[in-house]
């Protein structure tokens, strides 16, 4: 994964509009590969599956925490991904109070496919899913990988560790030590 350019894929996202009014004023908004990661240095995780216990627990919630130390480190976005749809991926943001993580919704998994990272899930009733990974993306190409151990499909566990956000940002800091 080390230098290769993430996979161009049109994501379906829902945005707020006021303008289309009433109880639930969201529209569809096509949101590109570039858009998220052209010419900014980003960090990209993603998971099983929004509402999950890991994920809602600890990764995402420390990324949110940990937001301000990854900027610290030449980060402009941190970037939660899961193959799970606007809808879901939207609610999820809104029950863990997100300001500074963005959610991608990945439904179809095509961009999780084309990484490479699509898994089933079939033993947990999940369909197929994205094995849980981390990058540092910068101006669309893969900079540093971090990949749970024991990629496969319908693994008994969930690996929990390198995709950590202590463990992206520790790298991250070991990497500017090394390059100063």
């Amino acid at each position: 994964m080390l230098g290769k350019k993430v996979p161009q894929v049109t994501f379906r996202t829902r945005v707020r509009d006021e303008a289309v009014g009433g109880p639930n004023p969201f529209r569809w908004q096509d949101v590109t590969s570039d858009d998220y990661f052209a010419g900014k240095r980003v960090v990209l995780f993603s998971l099983p599956g929004a509402f999950t216990p890991t994920c809602s627990t600890y990764q995402l919630p420390d990324f949110e925490k940990l937001f301000s130390d990854f900027q610290a480190e030449g980060i402009d976005a941190i970037y939660c991904m899961s193959v799970n749809d606007a809808f879901v991926m939207n609610a999820w943001a809104k029950s863990q109070n997100l300001e500074n993580v963005t959610v991608i919704p990945d439904g179809s998994g095509e961009f999780t496919r084309k990484m490479g990272m699509l898994v089933a899930k079939d033993n947990l009733g999940f369909g197929m899913r994205s094995w849980r990974y981390g990058a540092i993306v910068n101006d669309g190409v893969v900079e540093q990988w971090f990949e749970e151990e024991g990629y496969s499909d319908n693994c008994e566990s969930d690996p929990y560790g390198a995709s950590s956000p202590q463990n992206i940002l520790e790298n991250l800091k070991a990497l500017k030590i090394a390059a100063e």
